[in-house]
């Protein structure tokens, strides 16, 4: 829902279009809907500019399934961490929707989501072909939300030539997602070399010391380059929305 369904609503009333009666059946869903295992947040994209996103995990097929086409009736849906058992059970009501099998994604798009101008330009780097799915999640989540997004893969410190010859084009963008595991050093190269914002995403990749990704979280926390944030280990989500977020500012 957003606030353009509401002030049209406003306008139609005013205008005796629609009764008030009908305007407070549909402002009945404001501001969620219980459906006895989940209360669904159809007010969140007025206050914060950006829908509620399902995270599958955790859910059975058929809650996914039903969550999906409630959310559905109001626009674009995406479900993170999402598995093919999932994804065909939302078929069954959504036929339209679309799996991102690397980023592990399903997207249920609102029919006018493809006329809308992006919102900014969002360059997705990956330290290494193995952080790939995290790197994915990451730029499915920017496009979802409306970004244009670069995918620049595999262009980590052991061969930093690589990163160098993509520079221009890094630096074309809006916002920067850094995706790394190992020791996570690509965060603080990038960082020192542009003027955008840096997100940084550790992945767990990497060898026993590296602890599932603690190791390059704790690099990038003590990252000696300015402008570098980070989000959690693996949170691909997080990285794509924050950027979503300083390009809709």
């Amino acid at each position: 829902m957003k606030e353009d369904y509401l002030k049209e609503l406003i306008r139609n009333v005013k205008d005796g279009t629609v009764s008030e009666e009908e305007a407070l059946e549909q402002l009945k869903v404001l501001p969620y809907k219980e459906m006895g295992f989940a209360n669904l947040d159809f007010h969140r994209q007025i206050r914060t500019g950006f829908p509620e996103v399902v995270y599958c995990e955790g859910k059975t097929p058929a809650q996914i399934r039903d969550i999906f086409a409630a959310l559905s009736e109001h626009g674009t849906v995406m479900g993170t961490r999402a598995t093919r058992n999932d994804y065909e059970a939302v078929l069954k009501k959504l036929p339209d929707a679309v799996y991102h099998e690397a980023a592990r994604i399903i997207v249920s798009k609102n029919a006018d989501v493809a006329d809308e101008e992006p919102i900014g330009k969002v360059a997705v780097v990956s330290a290494g072909t193995a952080d790939i799915p995290v790197a994915e999640e990451a730029a499915v989540t920017a496009e979802t939300l409306g970004n244009e997004v670069m995918r620049i893969y595999d262009v980590g410190v052991s061969g930093i030539h690589r990163l160098f010859d993509k520079l221009d084009q890094i630096r074309s963008a809006d916002v920067i997602i850094v995706v790394a595991g190992m020791e996570g050093a690509l965060a603080s190269v990038l960082g020192g070399l542009v003027a955008a914002p840096v997100i940084a995403v550790p992945t767990s990749v990497g060898y026993g010391a590296n602890f599932g990704g603690l190791s390059a979280l704790l690099s990038m926390l003590n990252s000696c380059a300015n402008g570098v944030s980070i989000v959690n280990i693996d949170n691909g989500f997080g990285a794509g929305y924050t950027a979503s977020v300083i390009n809709k500012r």
